[in-house]
């Protein structure tokens, strides 16, 4: 099966809020700790979920202290769990399946991110053989998604996720050992991996992060204004108050909404083609 660049921004990834029945809302435990104002535990319904599955403060989740609602991002498990696997059925009139709903969203949740991870790898790899295991495992997750409420619960979800990982890790060294080729680096240099610890609240602004592997890396409130991350594997980087500042992400790899989300940014901020903007981000 081929997969071409704009199969990578299909509205399967995207967000419905619409055709979903809130679950991120209910399914979800908030912690204060990750932008809510209060804890809420999982599998009840937040204050704010109407009965039509609509957010009653959607407009003003940030100034009432919901930033965690803004960054989430299912990337469209949401709608997946409610319009495919569950047909239509809400857990409002259906409440003996409201807690299988919940947990399947959860496991859709993590099928869909390794759809956009692997989607990205496809695009990204020039090893033909690679390449053809990366687009069968698209199709092999692909078909997962598509399984019934009850083979999903039993999903071992973890070895899938180890297959994924060990796929999208040998693109990042192939794409980053390229750049840094081109730039006369060293190859030793393009592994150099940072402890989680390293950057929280750091100035990163005289720091070259090119082709930098920041897998999992701790860039909360680090100020990285200004720098340019072409090329920068960040699958799994914690972006949480993060000052991008005109920074260029327009390369970076493995980036995703959620992590845009939680980050700082400006008009001058350069993003990959298939994230949005934050409105909240300033001019």
């Amino acid at each position: 099966m081929i997969y071409t660049y704009k199969d990578k921004y299909t509205k399967e990834l995207r967000v419905d809020c619409k055709e979903c029945f809130g679950l991120c809302c209910v399914a979800l435990y908030f912690s204060a700790s990750e932008g809510f104002p209060t804890n809420k535990e999982a599998g009840k319904p937040c204050i704010n979920l109407q009965s039509n599955f609509n957010c009653s403060v959607h407009k003003n989740l940030r100034n009432k202290g919901l930033k965690g609602c803004t960054a989430y991002d299912c990337f469209g498990a949401g709608q997946k769990v409610s319009q495919v696997t569950f047909s239509g059925h809400d857990w409002l009139k259906n409440p003996e399946c409201a807690n299988k709903m919940f947990e399947t969203f959860l496991i859709m949740r993590q099928l869909h991110e390794m759809l956009w991870y692997l989607t990205e790898a496809f695009i990204l790899q020039k090893d033909p053989h690679i390449k053809e295991k990366i687009s069968s495992l698209i199709d092999n997750t692909k078909q997962l998604t598509l399984l019934d409420v009850d083979f999903l619960l039993t999903l071992d979800i973890a070895a899938h996720r180890t297959k994924v990982n060990v796929l999208l890790k040998n693109t990042s060294n192939l794409v980053r050992t390229k750049f840094h080729r081109k730039k006369n680096i060293t190859s030793r240099s393009c592994n150099v991996t940072f402890p989680r610890s390293d950057y929280f609240g750091s100035d990163l602004r005289k720091t070259n992060l090119r082709g930098a592997d920041l897998r999992g890396a701790c860039l909360i409130a680090a100020n990285i204004r200004g720098v340019d991350l072409s090329w920068a594997d960040l699958i799994g980087a914690d972006l949480r108050d993060a000052d991008l500042s005109g920074a260029n992400l327009t390369n970076s790899i493995f980036l995703t909404q959620a992590q845009i989300n939680t980050a700082k940014g400006d008009s001058h901020t350069k993003l990959p083609i298939m994230i949005v903007r934050p409105t909240y981000w300033s001019k």
